[in-house]
């Protein structure tokens, strides 16, 4: 690796590990749009899922105070019934038109989201939760979007930021325990792969340490509008990819 794609590297560390210090998710969002340039997709996903476990396990201990397991176990036991099923489903769905049509309802309720006030707070219950953690994990087995479904679920309940993240925070640590042990047991973790993780580290953790003093000193309302905003760049990132793979 030349010093160009090293720096390359280093850089969407940084900017993944902010992000996700920032706001709870979308690490893999950000080191996706540059890794996927520089080293391969194999590559490129077993960092995720490896700095994933970082990430997520970094935000659980720091807003360790919030955790309501009440609250988590639903959406936590339905992901990781979900992912599997997502997985096995990718053989029998053109991943194309469902990465486009998933793509196109996160542009559409991301717009409507930042276009109108907060919605109203919902009450749901543990049933209907391990149902929204199954299409959490769905989503996520079939597009590698693990954590969208679950992030919206808790704006719904007109949660405090703190709150949000963390419940959705462990919803994404259960989903990335699961791919990262699909994909061991794949061999996706090369000695290649476990190096460029060795070299990311410091990069990653300082851009989720900046991250998280950001995050404090936001409001509950702006914390939204970041979540949306996020969801809105990731629905067109799916919206693109599924475009370019139809080709023209």
């Amino acid at each position: 690796m030349d010093g160009l794609i090293l720096a390359l590297f280093v850089f969407a560390a940084f900017a993944g590990g902010f992000v996700s210090g920032f706001s709870g998710f979308a690490m893999g969002l950000v080191v996706s749009g540059v890794w996927l340039h520089i080293i391969t997709p194999i590559q490129t996903a077993a960092l995720i899922a490896g700095y994933g476990l970082l990430t997520q396990g970094y935000g659980i201990l720091k807003l360790r105070q919030a955790l309501d397991w009440q609250k988590i176990w639903p959406l936590v036991l339905g992901t990781t019934i979900g992912i599997p099923i997502g997985v096995i489903l990718l053989n029998h769905i053109n991943p194309i038109y469902l990465r486009f049509g998933v793509g196109v309802l996160l542009v559409l309720y991301t717009v409507y989201g930042l276009a109108r006030p907060a919605f109203k707070p919902m009450e749901i219950a543990a049933g209907p939760d391990i149902g929204i953690g199954i299409v959490n994990g769905l989503v996520g087995g079939l597009t590698g979007l693990g954590g969208v479904v679950s992030t919206i679920s808790c704006q719904w309940r007109g949660w405090t930021r703190d709150v949000q993240r963390a419940v959705f925070q462990p919803v994404l640590f259960a989903a990335f325990v699961v791919i990262s042990i699909s994909m061991g047991i794949t061999g996706a973790f090369t000695p290649e792969t476990l190096k460029l993780y060795g070299l990311g580290l410091p990069f990653m953790l300082a851009g989720l340490w900046s991250g998280f003093k950001l995050y404090g000193t936001i409001d509950d309302e702006t914390f939204r509008k970041v979540v949306l905003v996020l969801l809105l760049l990731a629905g067109l990132s799916l919206i693109a990819t599924a475009l370019i793979a139809r080709g023209p």
